[in-house]
């Protein structure tokens, strides 16, 4: 347990009806890979028995099982960090609690770290999500890709491995709120993808609704590219050359034919556009701004109330 190959970072939150079929699963499929390992389980503020359960098993199985359990809920990104500061392994897994992708695909990602990637992310190879969920996870990639070059044909798979060194790059960012997997490919050297299996949901709910993807991806868009604020400086000054143009075509229309009435609901209709326009330029400094002043405050970024974990005899 001092010095692992391979830490496994499981985030739990309400997931009560799904985690004695996680480890009825995951402590097989872990021991058959022959190497040593940990299990770190973070309950990230479960309102239901989660918290009971994991330290149920982490009686059972005190050996390779390490519980962190938080005071409230941080959300998942914390959880993951939480995760990668606390792990002891070489080798780093991240993986869903909900069983949609299978413990026993982990394999796949040791075998590729074994050909030398530091980084090895996951493409679901028959996603069971909705069909919006399809779309909106293509558009996001598509969107992601040319506004950031970083390049990961599946964003919303959890199963992905890390070297221990890029894991501390991570964690040494100190950020407040980034999207991990991104953040893990621009330190990694030889990065690289493995198809991987997919399943229905066995149990529970999805904790990721509508709001919370896109914030996801509002994330991933203004933690790694001044992108946005560039095309809207673009497009603020395209506007402004335009609006001169129109505002000196009406000048001249006055002259020419006199005062009118008739352009009135044209100009309301050009009015309302821009300040439109200008409403979500507002939106977009504020995104920004809002992560300027998440990190100044410099508050923990998480609280943990308590670890179990199995301590040396010597300590």
């Amino acid at each position: 347990m001092n010095n692992p190959l391979l830490s496994v970072i499981i985030p739990v939150y309400n997931e009560e009806a799904i985690l004695p079929a996680l480890f009825a699963r995951l402590y097989p499929a872990l021991d058959a890979l022959k190497v040593s390992y940990e299990v770190l389980l973070i309950n990230d503020g479960s309102q239901d028995r989660s918290a009971v359960l994991l330290k149920d098993q982490f009686l059972t199985r005190p050996d390779v099982t390490r519980v962190i359990l938080f005071n409230a809920n941080h959300g998942q990104h914390l959880a993951i960090m939480a995760g990668f500061e606390y792990c002891r392994g070489e080798r780093i897994v991240t993986l869903d609690a909900d069983l949609q992708n299978p413990p026993e695909e982990i394999s796949k990602l040791l075998a590729a770290m074994d050909c030398g990637h530091d980084y090895v992310g996951s493409i679901r190879q028959t996603r069971k999500d909705s069909l919006w969920r399809h779309l909106a996870s293509r558009l996001m990639n598509r969107l992601r890709e040319r506004i950031t070059r970083i390049k990961m044909t599946d964003q919303g798979c959890m199963l992905r491995a890390y070297s221990r060194s890029i894991a501390k790059a991570v964690v040494a960012t100190r950020e407040v709120s980034t999207y991990i997997p991104a953040l893990a490919y621009t330190f990694a050297a030889n990065p690289t993808e493995v198809v991987v299996a997919h399943a229905e949901r066995a149990a529970g709910e999805s904790k990721y609704p509508l709001y919370k993807l896109i914030r996801l991806n509002f994330d991933l868009v203004t933690g790694f590219s001044l992108a946005p604020l560039q095309m809207f400086s673009l497009a603020g000054i395209a506007l402004s050359l335009a609006s001169a143009g129109f505002v000196m075509f009406l000048i001249i229309r006055r002259i020419m034919v006199g005062p009118e009435a008739e352009g009135l609901f044209t100009l309301f209709a050009i009015n309302f556009f821009l300040i439109g326009i200008l409403l979500f330029g507002i939106g977009l400094l504020g995104e920004y701004v809002g992560r300027i002043y998440q990190q100044v405050r410099e508050r923990p970024r998480f609280n943990v109330q308590e670890i179990l974990e199995q301590r040396d005899e010597e300590s």
